[in-house]
Formats: C-alpha cells, structure tokens, sequence
C-alpha cells in the first residue's frame, strides 16, 4: 500500500510541474504574441515628423492634418487648421524646408529638432519640440500646436509681413538724361515715349509664370517687373529691394517678435552710351516708315541709338489702356510693339562688302582682278537651267571690287562667292559671328546664312554673295561687322551701360575677321561708293565729311519672275580721326518699292548725319 502511495505521489507532482510548464509556456506565448500584435502597426515619432515636413514642403495641407493626433483635432478644426497653415507659411514665401538633428525622448514622447527655411526676409532657423500621441490603432500622431510653426506663437497670436518698397533706378542717356525715372507718387514714367519705346521698354505687374522663375528672389503678387528693352535687361540692377519684416503681433497688433528683417534698398540708376538727341532726330526722320536704325561708335563699340517703328508709348503700359485702345495697338497691321532691330533681315547688296572683305581676307581674288565685261545677266553654265544672275546697270572699265561696290554689281559678287567656295565661305561666315548669339543686354536674333551652316546649290552660293539667298543679317551684328573697316580688321563689342574706360581700350568681338588689308581697301572702296558721281550712295555725300557706305535694296520674292516687296539699306561710316566724329549706322525701310529702294533712305540718313555732326 505505501508504495502505491508513494507512486501516485510521484505522478501527481510530474502532473504538477507538467501544467506549470504549459502554462509558463502559454504566459511567454500569450506575452509574444501580445507584443507582435501591439508592435504590427506601430511608427515611429521621429517618421511622423519627417512625414509631416515632407507634406509641408509640398504645401499638401491636407496631409499634414492627417497626421495630427485626435486631440489636437479636437481643438483645432480642419479648416483653421489648414487656413492658419497655409496662411502663414505661404504668406512668409517659405522655401527650401529642412529640419535636422531629430532626437527622441521615450518618457515624453517628443522628438526635438532644428528646423531652417527661406523666407521674404532671409533664412530663419530656430529649435523647436514637438509631442506625440500613441492612438487606438497603435500609431503615433502628432500633437499640433501653433507653437510648431514658430516657437514663440500662441494660438491667439498672428504673424505679419510688413514691406517698404524701394524705388526703381532711373535709366539715363550718356549725357544723364532722364530716359525712365519715377514720378512723385512713385508710379514709372517715360520721358521720350515713342522715341525710345522699344528701347526702353517698360514695366507691368508680374505674371505667374515669372513669379515661378523668380522664386525667392523677394518677388510678390504684387511686384512689378521689366517686360522688355533696358527694363528687362537691367531688371536685376534697376529694381528696389524690399525692406521685407515678418513679426508676431498680438490681437492688437502689437509687435512681440521679430522672427526675421531686411532693410529696403533703392534701385540702381543705370547710365548708358545712348545719346538721346540722336536717337529723336533718328525717330524723327524714321517716323511715318517701318524700318529700324542702329547707330554705333564704331571705335568704341558704345551704342548711341536704336530705333524701331512704328512705335508705341511705354507710359501707357503704366497709365492703362482702354479696351478699343488695346485693340489698335495690338492688332494693327505695322505691328508698332515689334522691335525690328532686334530680328533678322534679308540684306540685299548691303551684304557686298561683306563678300568683298572675305574674298580679299582668303585670297579668293585681288581688289584689282577683273571678274570679265560689265553684263546684266549672268550665268555660271547651263547648269543653272533658266536661272540668270541680274543686275541693275552696267558699267564700262574693268569689272574689279571697286567698281563692283560702286555699281553695286549683282553679277560680280555672286561670282566672287563662287571663287571664294562653299565650304569657306561659310567658314568665315561662322568666322565673323553668324549662328553665333551677340554678348549684349537685349536679346538679338542670330544671323544666319543656311540650312545647317552649309549652301545647299552653288546658285544659292551665288546668291549669297551679294545679300540674297538663305542670308539674313541682325543690324547690330552688321555694325559690328562694318565697324571692322574702320578698326583693321577687327570687330568691335557693342555694348550699351555706358563707361568712361572703354573709349580708350575698346573691346573687340571677334579679332582678326578680315585681314588689315582687306578692311582698308573695303574702306576705301565704301568711301566711292558715296564720292564717285556714279556711286550708289552719292545723294548722301556731306561737304567737309568722308562718309563711307554701302546702298541695298533687297528683294522679298519666291521667283525670279514675281515683284515683291523691297528693304531698302544704307550702311554707313563717318571716316575721321576726331572721337566726337565717330558714327556708324545701319539703316533699314521696309515697303521701298516704288519710292526709289534704297535710294529712299540716303536724303534721310544725310540729314542724321549732318544733325548729329554740325
């Protein structure tokens, strides 16, 4: 009996240690599984509050109260919430969104941070704490409190943006004439209206495309902003800078804090080469005709007039249009806002002495080889087919260069493109700045000569040579050009923000464009053109003046066969030792057929010369 006993005994306690091991066994289980079920879904603070600044840094509003914890969201109802948000945030201009240096306290479930962004006013950066809730469904959420925009605003505090604006330069002539100023109620004004209109330009309020591309530079909704001309050219130098303040202010508007401040700055006046005499007498002369003038010191380089018309006034961009007003203007037929200096144009035989230049420049021919008899039409072979070279008159004597320029013979230019070569042709065409953009404020149209930079038949080569074809020339790239006549060969910069060091050491574009020789017999083959009774430009001959120049009347036409419209080109040179004799213009009227062609222009460019000279 004892030992039954004693077994049963036995078999209680293994009984016993077995249950306690089971049920230790299913403690750890239940404990296991009770962790992975409360970990399964759990973030992480520090993520929350990165995923919050991301949303931010996108302006998604709406995200970030997604991650706000139920009971900020019974304080604070969603629209405040996003209103006060974006108000603020969007109100300051906040950019460049970076918060660093996160550290997690676990007792008090707040993560602290660092946190900069650029605003209207400058950079701001500030540390600052943030606490989270851990919810129902085992995530945390961020606790939000205004404080969390910046540390030291309270729920009934506001933040303010206050400006000062800074006044617009004033735009000058080189003489310190008043070209753009401000009047005394601070709007913009424009003394000379039509005269310098596309010159100048003019200012309207910003548009969203602009505000986009000039994020952060201190632009506002508000601001206004060059359009074009020396406006937009020297946006950057002639706009005043905001004194920009951002402040917390209490609900009596009382300034509590500074968060950031910059001081208001004055615009920059911008003197410049133009001479505003010149450029009325010009418009003047011009007014009534499309065309364009350009005129350049050809020494220095400094631009003394750029003339479009017709033109409009640049202070009613300011004072405002009536609809009927707008209509006209922008609908009328001469489009009067077109800058036409600023495109590019079909030459004609002002592009000769170009040609000349070049072959002269590649040993291609020498001034005083004869190219054969005068004739009115010419033709390489019977290759060309129906097609002929013509020209205007013939003349007697030897069919060389000078003769060529003065006569301004068709047939000899195409010729000397012909011996010159495709391939270096446009070579020294690239040589000189074709295809190639002109280093100046105002944007100018590149000029160019054909497809790919390659002539695609020797007749549109033939062409070429004396302005026809594929060639289309910007008038400020063909001033400096023709400046090389005058400075050995070489081409003198434009440029146009006036400076006294520059009249002595003068800046060249391209060096070495023709040789020394060339644009010496160019010169002087140019000064013919105006003094021989049988020159093209002889009407613009000024007593007591050498005048060097080059007459073009190009043809707009698709054959041969069609009259089309006429440009009608004189280019010219003032030939002097003296500074304040230095002038070179390139000259262009549309519509010149039946007035003459080109002929129509020199009377009128004599007169501008004279003026400009007595």
């Amino acid at each position: 009996m004892e030992e039954e006993v004693v077994e049963k005994e036995k078999g209680s306690k293994k009984i016993a240690i077995i249950l306690t091991v089971i049920i230790v066994l299913l403690l750890i289980a239940g404990i296991v599984e009770w962790y992975i079920i409360s970990n399964m879904d759990k973030n992480k603070p520090e993520e929350v509050l990165n995923a919050y600044i991301e949303c931010l840094k996108n302006q998604d509003y709406e995200g970030m109260y997604l991650l706000v914890s139920d009971s900020t969201k019974s304080r604070v109802d969603k629209e405040t919430f996003l209103s006060r948000n974006q108000n603020i945030y969007e109100g300051i201009e906040a950019t460049n969104i970076e918060i660093s240096n996160l550290v997690y306290d676990e007792d008090n479930k707040s993560v602290s941070y660092d946190m900069s962004f650029d605003t209207l006013a400058g950079t701001i950066s500030f540390s600052n704490t943030a606490t989270f809730d851990r919810q129902d469904d085992n995530k945390y959420y961020l606790n939000w409190y205004s404080s969390l925009i910046f540390p030291d605003l309270e729920e009934s505090y506001k933040v303010r943006v206050y400006s000062n604006s800074g006044a617009r330069g004033d735009i000058l002539d080189r003489n310190g004439k008043v070209l753009a100023t401000n009047n005394e109620n601070g709007e913009r004004e424009y003394p000379y209206g039509e005269i310098a209109a596309h010159l100048v330009g003019y200012i309207r309020g910003i548009s969203e495309e602009e505000l986009e591309a000039h994020k952060g530079e201190g632009y506002t909704t508000s601001s206004l902003i060059g359009k074009n001309g020396l406006e937009l050219a020297f946006e950057d130098r002639l706009r005043g800078k905001n004194g920009t303040g951002i402040y917390i202010v209490d609900a009596n508007e009382t300034v509590l804090k500074t968060i950031a401040e910059t001081d208001m700055e004055d615009g920059e006046d911008i003197k410049t080469t133009i001479d505003i005499d010149l450029q009325t007498k010009i418009y003047e002369e011009f007014n009534g005709d499309n065309g364009f003038s350009v005129a350049m010191n050809p020494k220095t380089g400094e631009v003394l007039a750029m003339v479009s018309t017709p033109s409009f006034d640049s202070n009613n961009f300011i004072q405002g249009f009536t609809d009927e007003e707008w209509e006209e203007l922008s609908t009328d037929e001469n489009t009067p806002m077109f800058a036409r200096y600023e495109s590019t144009w079909v030459p004609g035989s002002s592009f000769k002495p170009i040609t000349g230049a070049i072959g002269l420049t590649t040993d291609s021919f020498t001034a005083t080889e004869s190219f054969g008899s005068s004739t009115l039409s010419w033709q390489k072979d019977e290759s060309w087919g129906d097609y002929k070279v013509t020209t205007l008159t013939t003349y007697g004597g030897s069919a060389n260069l000078r003769n060529a320029l003065i006569y301004s013979d068709n047939v000899y230019f195409a010729k000397a493109a012909i011996r010159i070569g495709s391939e270096e042709f446009a070579k020294q065409l690239l040589n000189i700045g074709f295809d190639k953009e002109l280093d100046f404020p105002i944007t100018m149209s590149t000029s160019q000569f054909a497809e790919d930079n390659k002539f695609s038949s020797e007749i549109g080569l033939a062409d070429s040579g004396y302005g026809q074809g594929k060639i289309l020339v910007n008038p400020l790239h063909v001033a400096s050009i023709y400046s090389a006549f005058v400075n050995e060969g070489n081409m003198v910069k434009p440029y146009i923000e006036y400076s006294s060091t520059t009249k002595t050491n003068p800046e060249y574009w391209i060096e070495n464009a023709f040789t020394k020789e060339a644009a010496e017999e160019i010169k002087n083959d140019l000064i013919q053109v105006v003094e021989n009774s049988n020159g093209t430009g002889h009407e613009a001959q000024i007593s007591g003046i050498t005048l060097a120049g080059k007459t073009g009347t190009a043809e707009l036409k698709s054959s041969q066969e069609e009259s089309g419209k006429e440009l009608g080109w004189f280019n010219s040179f003032v030939v002097s030792d003296k500074d304040d004799e230095q002038l070179l213009m390139i000259n262009m009227i549309e519509n010149v057929e039946n007035r003459g062609g080109s002929h129509y222009l020199l009377p009128i460019t004599k007169s501008i010369i004279e003026d400009y000279l007595k």
